[in-house]
Order: structure tokens, then sequence, then C-alpha cells
């Protein structure tokens, strides 16, 4: 249910002061950095990064697949240390802890084992405030010496496929915005920066868990708020939370976030079910698993490595997989499309037949969301795989050229001085030069344990969280 937006030209004004603050400072104030894109104008980091080249240092941190977000002179990051949920702030200069807040939830949300966790969202910050989202409690915001200004508890998280919560929060102008997509009572979340009271939440009863987090468009001039999931991308009033459009037809299971550039929107995803990756049949799967010829998989019969993923095949969520489980998610995936989306701006109602500028169907990501830079888009896709669009037509300058990496990726791409950095999940991280016919590999370099978050790039620095470190590079 939607509260009554009030105080509409403090909250206009604040808005686009932020923007501009965000569009000048040297600042990543949250997943990916400004409003998501995951671009730095002005950063020039080294172009080799490794364990023994331009580190400037290296700390322990307890494993969270969450990235920093950095203001000033503090880095900010999720954990889950000790049964607490934490957000701590780590000194840029040397990265010693600065203090950490912890809460402990009455309760866990359901995670993967080993690839997901109660803390994976990074924190937003407008440099005083710092808000944190986990799952299993809700939002919580201190300032940035640590002290609780509120917390807005939320039921407990029902993540897609049982995976863990992924999104993040942003904050814009005086507002914190949320994607609540979950298997059960999704929602986009707007709250007072100041206060955590709610201004307003908007149903999204179509959408099923989604990982992405929501993003700002400027679209004729009204500032929109994007967020994708549910087999459909939607704009929203940022005032209000009124919807505006929506575009139909992208893929079922929602892992990355949108950007914008050159006044148009992009979107780019993949999820299982289609092409390389068909839904098997029922049986197939019934007589591969079903161990004790029940007629059901019960969760108790899968392996342990495989346990985590296929538990989310469980729809009801009664601990065994059954045949109507199977029919439910074979109808979702049979609307899914894996597709990359360039959308104009202007649009009101549905506008999927007019206002979709091109679509093109290979070299698709699961988790790494795209990245818009100097007129083309980038693509990274498991495996290793690079695909370079023209933003305006979609032509392919190449698709799925690869880089000599293998695995998946979880981390998504950034970009600064001409140069796109990326982390697979087994911890090779590639240096690949922008614009060309074919990427061009300037370095690589293996880090020995698994990458799950996106790089922050700041002035003359980049700073990457790996599975036990929180690493600074840089020119000494």
């Amino acid at each position: 249910m939607r509260t009554p937006f009030f105080s509409a030209i403090p909250f206009l004004l604040a808005t686009s002061a932020l923007i501009a603050a965000e569009t000048s400072a040297p600042n990543w104030p949250q997943f990916r950095g400004p409003n998501g894109a995951g671009v730095s104008a002005d950063a020039k980091p080294p172009v080799k990064i490794s364990p023994t080249e331009n580190v400037l240092w290296s700390i322990e941190v307890p494993w969270s697949p969450s990235s920093p977000s950095i203001w000033g002179g503090q880095i900010f990051l999720t954990t889950f240390h000790d049964g607490q949920l934490e957000t701590r702030s780590h000194d840029r200069a040397d990265g010693h802890l600065l203090w950490a807040k912890g809460i402990k939830p009455e309760s866990v949300e359901v995670f993967h084992g080993t690839d997901g966790s109660p803390a994976a969202s990074t924190p937003a910050t407008d440099g005083k405030h710092v808000v944190s989202y986990f799952g299993s409690f809700g939002l919580i915001c201190h300032d940035v010496k640590g002290a609780e200004l509120w917390r807005h508890p939320l039921p407990l998280a029902i993540s897609g496929g049982s995976f863990g919560t992924g999104t993040s929060p942003i904050i814009v102008g005086n507002r914190v915005f949320l994607n609540r997509d979950q298997d059960k009572g999704s929602s986009l979340l707007a709250v007072d920066v100041e206060t955590g009271k709610t201004v307003w939440e908007t149903p999204r009863p179509e959408a099923s868990g989604s990982f992405g987090t929501p993003i700002v468009w400027k679209n004729e001039g009204v500032d929109e708020i994007v967020l994708a999931g549910g087999l459909r991308i939607k704009g929203y009033d940022l005032k209000s939370g009124e919807e505006r459009w929506v575009v139909e037809g992208i893929c079922a299971f929602v892992c990355p976030t949108p950007v914008v550039g050159d006044g148009m929107l992009f979107f780019a995803g993949w999820s299982p079910g289609k092409g390389d990756f068909p839904w098997p049949n029922w049986e197939a799967f019934r007589t591969q698993f079903d161990k004790n010829a029940d007629g059901v998989v019960g969760l108790d019969e899968l392996e342990p490595a495989s346990r985590d993923f296929m538990r989310g095949l469980d729809k009801n969520r009664d601990g065994k997989i059954a045949n109507d489980d199977w029919d439910a998610l074979a109808a979702a995936t049979a609307k899914s499309r894996n597709v990359m989306l360039a959308i104009t701006p202007g649009g009101h109602g549905n506008i999927t037949d007019t206002h979709v500028a091109w679509s093109f169907t290979r070299g698709l990501p699961y988790v790494p969301s795209p990245l818009f830079h100097d007129g083309r888009i980038y693509l990274v896709k498991d495996g290793g795989m690079m695909t370079s669009l023209d933003a305006k037509t979609g032509a392919a300058t190449y698709t799925q050229e690869r880089l000599n990496t293998i695995g998946s990726y979880y981390s998504s791409p950034v970009e600064a001085d001409g140069r796109i950095y990326l982390a697979s999940l087994p911890g090779k991280v590639t240096v690949v030069k922008t614009g060309g016919d074919k990427p061009e590999i300037l370095h690589q370099a293996e880090f020995g344990e698994r990458i799950f978050a996106t790089p922050a790039l700041i002035g003359d620095k980049l700073y990457l969280r790996t599975a036990t470190h929180l690493w600074a590079f840089g020119t000494k």
C-alpha cells in the first residue's frame, strides 16, 4: 500500500543535488558505483593488479559476496560474522577496521551454503548515511562514524530459488530504494533516508525473486526508478512509486542490473531453461534423482553439492520436488526470453512493441550486469566470453570472444581510463582495453581464491574484495 508523497520541492532539489554530486565527486556510493553504471569518469587505477603487483595493502575480512562502497576516506562492507549481520567501515589509507556494527537476527533466511550469504547486499552511502540491507532483518542505517540512526525491520526474505538475498539498496536524494522481489509478496520500497519511515511501497505481484539493484533513469525529464524482474522491466515514478511503463519478454530469473547510456536504457540477462540449457522433462529428472522410487525427489535424496541449487525447484517449500513443482517452473520458463534489450525514452504503459530499439540474443550474462562505455555495450558470459555491441544499433563488433578464463562470473565488469576490469568466480582478474575489433587483453592475474564482489574504482586506486581479503591497488 502506498503512502502519500509529500514535500515534493525539497525532495526534487535534494535528488538533483545528489545526482550532480555523484557525477563529479570521486566516490563509489553503492553497488557498482554511481547509478550502478560500473564506470568511473576520472579514475586511473593501475593496469597490472595481482597479489604481487601494485599492492598498496591487503587485509583479511570475513567472507561475504557483497561489494565495497566508498565515500571519502572510508570503505563500507557487509559481512555475516559469528552469527551476526555486520556493517563495517575500513580506512582507505591502510585498510584497518574503523568500526563494525552487528545485529543478530531472530532467524536467518535460507541461503546457498557456498555461493549465497545473509550479507550479500552492498551498502549504500551518501557521505552522511550508510544504509545496509539484510534479507534476514531489513534495512539499518548508521552514520559514517558507526552510530546507529534508524532501523526498518522487514519480514524474513523468501529469496528466488532459496539462494539468498542478492539485491542492494540505493540512496537517491533523501530516499532509500530497495528491490524486495521474492517468491511471495514482492514490492519496490522507498523509505526516508533521515528516519527510515516508509514513503511508498509499490506491490509487484507478478515478480518472483530477482537479484538486480534498482537504478535511476531520467525519462524525458521524469526521474524514474527502473527495476527488472519477473519476465519484465518496469519504470516507476521516483516521487510516487506509480508504474509508468513496462517492457515484457526478458528472462524469468533476473540477476543483472540495467544500465543507462546516451539517454537509453539497456538490459541483458540469461537464465536456465532455454537455448543451450533447455528444461528437461519431469520423468527424466525423477528417474535420475528419485532414489527411493516414491514418485517425488526429496531434498535429502540430492547430493550436498547440488542440493543448494536444486532446492529452488521446490516451489511450495515442502522439502520435496514433485510433478506440480516441475510444471509450475516449466510454465514460467516457457515465457522466459534470454535477451539483450535497448529501450528508448518517452513511452507509457506497455511499450514492448513501441520503444524497444533493438535486441540481441548471443553472449548473454547470467549474473554480471552489462557495461556501457563510449557508445558501446560490453557483456561477459560464463566461461570467459566477451561481447561488444553498438549501443545505438545493436550491431555486434565482436561476439563471445574468449578471454582465456574458465568458470562462472558473479562480479560485474567495471571501467576506468579506457580499461575494463573483469573478475571470474574462480579468482582470475582480466584487464581488457575498451574499443577495438576484439578484446585486447592487457593483463591477467590469478588471485588463488574465489571472487564474488565487483571492484570499486576511486582516483588512482582499485579496491577488490576476494573470498577472504580486501585489497587496495595503486601506484606507490
